[in-house]
C-alpha cells in the first residue's frame, strides 16, 4: 500500500519538477549531478563534485550515483534503440511529464 504523505514529491519527481518535490539541498544537489550526466556527462565539474561532498555525500555515494545515472541511461537508450515500451499498466496516469517535456 502507497503511503499518501509520499504522494506528491513522488508525483513531482515524476514529473520532473525538483522544485516541488521540496528535497533538502543535499538531495537537489545529488539530482542535480545525475541530471548533469544525463544530459551531457562532459558538462560535470570538479566544483559540482566537491559541492556534493560539502554538502555530505561521500565518495563513493557520488560514485554510485555517477554508476546508476549512466547505467540507467544505457538501458533507456537500448529501449528506445528498439523501440521497447512499457506495458500499459505500468503507467496508468499516463507518460510522465518529466519524458515528453522538450
Amino acid at each position: 500500500m502507497q503511503d499518501e504523505r509520499f504522494k506528491p514529491v513522488a508525483d513531482a519527481l515524476r514529473d520532473g519538477d525538483l522544485d516541488a518535490a521540496g528535497l533538502e539541498r543535499p538531495e537537489r544537489m545529488l539530482l542535480d549531478f545525475v541530471g548533469t550526466i544525463t544530459t551531457g556527462a562532459y558538462r560535470v565539474t570538479d566544483e559540482q563534485v566537491q559541492g556534493l561532498r560539502d554538502a555530505g555525500w561521500s565518495d563513493e555515494q557520488i560514485a554510485e550515483a555517477a554508476y546508476d545515472a549512466a547505467l540507467f541511461n544505457l538501458f533507456v537508450r537500448l529501449a528506445d534503440t528498439f523501440g521497447i515500451e512499457p506495458p500499459a499498466v505500468y503507467e496508468p496516469d499516463g507518460i510522465p511529464k518529466a519524458v515528453t517535456r522538450p
